[in-house]
C-alpha cells in the first residue's frame, strides 16, 4: 500500500520513541495490535516521523492514533478519545516527547484539507519520558487494556458495534464528554 492510498479506510497509526521510556508506549500498543490485526485496516509504526506521516494520513476516512498521552493522570491511566476531544487535547498541546508531535501533523493535515474525518487517540498515561528502553511496570500493565480499548475503537470506526471495556481508571471521551 503506498503513503496516502485508502486500500486501509481505516489507519491506525503508533507514535513514540522506543528510546525514552514509556514513549514507546504507543509503539509496543501498537505491536499488540498487530498480533491479530483486523481486516481492512492499516497499521503503520509512525514512531517520530512527525509531519513526515502526511501523506499516510491524507485520503483517510478514519485515523487512530495510539501514543503515550500525558495528561497529569496516574501513570498507567488508560485514555481513549474521539471526536473533538481528541482534536482539542492534540490543539491544546499535547505533550510528547517526539520532535513533532500528534497535534502539529493534525494542524496540517486540516490546513492542507487532508484530516481523516474521523479521528481518535487511545493511549497510556507515561511515568517516565527519560533515556531507556524500558517501559515501567504501570504502562506496560495498561497495555492490555489499552489494546482492548484500541480493537473497540477500531471496530466502530469500521462500523461494527462493540462492547466498551470498562475500568475504573481508563477514560473514553467524546464530543459529548466522558461515556
Amino acid at each position: 500500500m503506498t503513503p496516502g492510498s485508502v486500500d486501509g479506510a481505516v489507519l491506525v497509526l503508533g507514535l513514540g520513541n522506543p528510546l525514552l521510556g514509556d514513549d514507546g508506549a504507543g509503539l509496543a500498543l501498537l505491536e499488540e495490535l498487530t498480533a491479530a490485526p483486523d481486516r481492512g485496516v492499516e497499521y503503520v509504526d509512525g514512531g517520530t516521523q512527525g509531519l513526515a506521516l502526511l501523506g499516510r494520513i491524507a485520503g483517510r476516512r478514519a485515523l487512530l492514533i495510539v501514543d503515550a498521552v500525558k495528561t497529569g493522570a496516574a501513570p498507567g491511566t488508560v485514555h481513549a478519545l474521539r471526536g473533538k476531544a481528541a482534536t482539542e487535547w492534540v490543539r491544546c498541546g499535547a505533550t510528547t516527547a517526539h520532535e513533532t508531535n500528534a497535534g502539529e501533523l493534525l494542524a496540517a493535515a486540516t490546513l492542507l484539507g487532508l484530516a481523516p474525518a474521523e479521528i481518535a487517540i487511545v493511549g497510556v498515561e507515561p511515568e517516565r519520558l527519560e533515556i531507556g528502553m524500558e517501559l515501567t511496570d504501570a504502562v506496560r500493565r495498561a497495555l492490555p487494556e489499552a489494546a482492548a480499548r484500541a480493537r473497540g475503537v477500531i471496530a466502530e470506526m469500521a462500523g461494527s458495534t462493540v462492547l466498551r471495556p470498562s475500568g475504573h481508571d481508563a477514560m473514553l471521551m467524546d464530543e459529548r464528554g466522558m461515556i
